[in-house]
């Protein structure tokens, strides 16, 4: 399926719930849950289960080397291969990523088994990707040609538990103050030892291990707090989040993702109980990868554990419906467009271009 047609059926979607607002029931309102790529930012009532579905894409398109964007020629040409001299290894990087696209499909169910606490577990399926250009021999700036790669299965599961600090809400309050703290766990059942046919400088096609960007999982138990602030004044509302992913050691392969922190803000204003609109900004830094997959080395920056962390900070456009009558009452829909506006790479390091998150989500 298109990237195209998966917009159009969210549209198709959004589209189809507004009949079933011209009679509300006061209890839902849009803006009742945050922008859909914001996780842990409700809770929920005793006994009530919740289960959502986001499809996530993201595109990444050239290189770069901290803040500036750097050519392919100049990499093979002046960037040190890590491995040079291991089994005929040349001295400079001879592979470079050209494009990246991921798409990653969530699964969700949360439950409060009191008011107090409410328990959460997500999966995902991932497809990711990437193409390539590789240099002829082990110098120069003559190409061999293009190689194209691909991975997909289930990645790691996330289990959480959210608890209401401040404002568990009366859904019916257009003026409150929400404050949740999240505990999670990322377990971790993806694949880190992926393999694919790789064309290399010496026009030979070899199985190898995929660089770490590539593998769908982290391979390594990872502690998730989530601190969530949300404000609404009438049709306006505004919300905080600051959460962080702490690698609890190394996994089999003997490395482990750098740790990662991200901070989040929106504003949000709702012109019918329907709909609202949001506008938001996140920023994220993550370290370069902590040792190293002995199974993976070559000519690539991909294979290099220090070309990998950053420092971004993306823009992002939303839009969240909710059908307030009739059959669909209560089901949900909210997209997201982002894109980056700053970036400083751990380079050469392929840089983000844009993603788009669909998801819905339904309550009982």
């Amino acid at each position: 399926m298109s990237n195209t047609t998966r917009i159009a059926g969210a549209i198709a979607l959004a589209t189809a719930i507004t009949p079933f607002t011209a009679a509300t029931a006061h209890s839902v309102y849009a803006d009742d849950h945050a922008p859909i790529g914001v996780m842990a930012d409700h809770a929920h009532k005793k006994g009530e289960i919740m289960f959502s579905l986001r499809a996530m894409h993201m595109e990444m398109d050239g290189n770069q080397i901290g803040t500036d964007d750097v050519s392919p020629d100049t990499i093979v040409t002046t960037i040190p291969n890590r491995f040079a001299g291991i089994g005929m290894q040349p001295p400079t990087l001879r592979v470079v990523p050209q494009t990246m696209r991921a798409d990653m499909y969530m699964f969700g169910m949360m439950y409060a088994p009191s008011d107090a606490v409410t328990l959460a577990v997500m999966g995902k399926y991932i497809e990711k990707e990437m193409e390539m250009t590789v240099y002829q021999g082990g110098m120069g700036t003559a190409q061999l040609g293009d190689n194209a790669t691909s991975s997909k299965g289930f990645g790691d599961v996330k289990t959480v538990a959210i608890m209401p600090l401040l404002g568990h809400p009366d859904k019916e309050a257009d003026n409150r103050d929400e404050l949740y703290l999240k505990a999670g766990v990322n377990i971790p059942v993806g694949s880190t030892t992926k393999t694919a046919q790789m064309l290399t400088p010496m026009n030979t096609t070899p199985v190898m291990r995929m660089p770490y960007g590539m593998q769908l999982g982290t391979g390594t138990w990872d502690f998730e707090p989530t601190l969530t602030y949300k404000m609404r004044r009438g049709k306006f509302g505004l919300g905080l989040q600051a959460s962080a992913s702490i690698k609890l050691g190394d996994n089999d392969q003997g490395y482990s993702f750098g740790d990662s922190y991200e901070s989040t803000a929106w504003l949000s204003y709702r012109p019918a109980q329907w709909v609202s609109l949001s506008g938001r900004v996140k920023a994220r830094t993550m370290g370069p990868i902590d040792g190293i997959d002995p199974v993976l080395m070559g000519p690539a920056q991909g294979a290099n554990p220090d070309y990998y962390g950053a420092e971004r900070v993306d823009l992002i456009a939303g839009v969240n419906f909710v059908a307030t009558h009739g059959s669909l009452a209560g089901h949900r829909l909210g997209i997201e467009l982002g894109k980056p506006v700053y970036q400083d790479l751990n380079g050469p390091q392929m840089a983000g271009d844009w993603s788009v998150t669909v998801g819905w989500q339904k309550a009982y």
